[in-house]
């Protein structure tokens, strides 16, 4: 079977990603195009894995026609799922490197994939086209120790919300979402844990939220996502929230 939907995804081997990848390979008809700096194994011949740290903003310009393969598809899907938390500290006590990798990864790297993606799929009003760039609460709100991370988020979203209003004054017929995960089992949450709590103040609530087993399991949250993408007229915002429905 000729896969018929196209699923281009970043951060695909760990959390979420591998979550969705696990998800939708079961599909035949899903052609899957994963993009993550270590290699998830799979036996699935609609699973392609391209490894990659997109971070390193230089190399991805020469992999375009892997990351956004050419032919006719019936659903094309980017899901911008790849972000990094960074070091968390205050400001003062910042690597000014964690500075830089912070926005390359959760900013500049989905920029640089959805404007190649609306180059690439714009002019392909046959099929459904949507990209879901995976944001967070902390976009809206100040969290001490999260200046990266926070901040970036919040461009994301802005990104976002400006790709959308592009699309419809072009007519192009993509849909853009800036989608918050809620708090979720991941790698992520580990390193946020591990935190100094003279960095982060806010610390014991996130301890407590494993603790007490609050926190949404990858595929949970990638069951959310694969809502949004399935029911895109339920969603009038560009920014969204899985708590929320």
């Amino acid at each position: 079977m000729k896969p018929t939907n196209l699923y281009i995804i970043t951060g695909s081997s760990k959390g979420i990603g591998k979550a969705l990848v696990e998800m939708l390979s079961q599909d035949k008809k899903n052609q899957i195009i994963g993009i993550s700096r270590s290699e998830m194994k799979m036996d699935s011949p609609n699973y392609h894995p391209i490894v990659l740290d997109l971070g390193n903003l230089e190399v991805l310009g020469d992999r375009w026609d892997e990351f956004f393969p050419a032919g006719t598809f019936e659903k094309i899907i980017m899901i911008n799922n790849a972000g990094w938390i960074g070091q968390v500290d205050h400001f003062g006590k910042l690597d000014p490197k964690n500075i830089l990798d912070i926005f390359n990864i959760n900013t500049l790297a989905p920029a640089l994939l959805m404007n190649e993606f609306i180059k690439r799929y714009g002019g392909s009003k046959e099929a459904e086209r949507i990209v879901v760039n995976i944001s967070s609460g902390a976009a809206k709100k100040p969290v001490d120790g999260w200046s990266g991370y926070c901040a970036s988020k919040a461009a994301l979203n802005m990104l976002t919300e400006i790709a959308q209003k592009e699309a419809l004054i072009q007519s192009s017929g993509i849909l853009f979402f800036a989608l918050s995960p809620g708090v979720v089992d991941t790698k992520m949450q580990e390193d946020i844990r591990s935190a100094p709590l003279e960095g982060f103040t806010s610390l014991p609530k996130f301890q407590g939220l494993k603790a007490n087993k609050e926190l949404s399991t990858p595929k949970q949250t990638a069951e959310k996502i694969m809502f949004l993408i399935e029911n895109p007229s339920k969603f009038g915002e560009v920014l969204q929230d899985v708590r929320d429905f």
